[in-house]
C-alpha cells in the first residue's frame, strides 16, 4: 500500500516555473516506477513524465519535453516534476502515480494515485 501527496501547485504567469512534489508513505518507495499525469478541464488525463525505480531512465511527453524534469529522491520518498518556461496550455490537475514494477506512460497500469494538485497559467 503506497499513499501519495502532491504539493506544489499554484497560480503561474506563462514563462514561470513552479516545482511540484510528491511525497510517498510506505518502506519499498525506490520499487516503484513513478509518473506525473494531468487532467485539463474537458480532456481525459494524459501523460506527462515517468522515471524509473532507481531514476536512471526518464520519458517526457512530446508537449513539455524540454520543459518539465522529473526526478526522485528515494531517500525522502518524493518525486518531483520541475516545470520550466509553462505555457497556459500547461494549466491541469496534475498526479502523481506509482506502479508496483516498472513506469509507463499509460495511466491505467498504475497501482496508486495521489489526489492531485492545481496548476494554473495565466497568459
Amino acid at each position: 500500500q503506497v499513499q501519495l501527496v502532491e504539493s506544489g501547485g499554484g497560480l503561474v504567469q506563462a514563462g514561470g516555473s513552479l516545482r511540484l512534489s510528491c511525497a510517498a508513505s510506505g518502506r519499498t518507495f525506490s520499487n516503484y516506477g513513478m509518473g506525473w499525469f494531468r487532467q485539463a478541464p474537458g480532456k481525459e488525463r494524459e501523460f506527462v513524465a515517468t522515471i524509473s525505480r532507481s531514476g536512471s531512465i526518464t520519458s517526457y511527453a512530446d508537449s513539455v519535453k524540454g520543459r518539465f524534469t522529473i526526478s526522485r529522491d528515494n531517500a525522502k520518498n518524493t518525486v518531483y516534476l520541475q516545470m520550466n518556461s509553462l505555457k497556459p496550455e500547461d494549466t491541469a490537475v496534475y498526479y502523481c502515480a506509482a506502479h508496483r514494477s516498472y513506469s509507463s506512460t499509460l495511466g491505467y497500469e498504475y497501482d496508486y494515485w495521489g489526489q492531485g494538485t492545481q496548476v494554473t497559467v495565466s497568459s
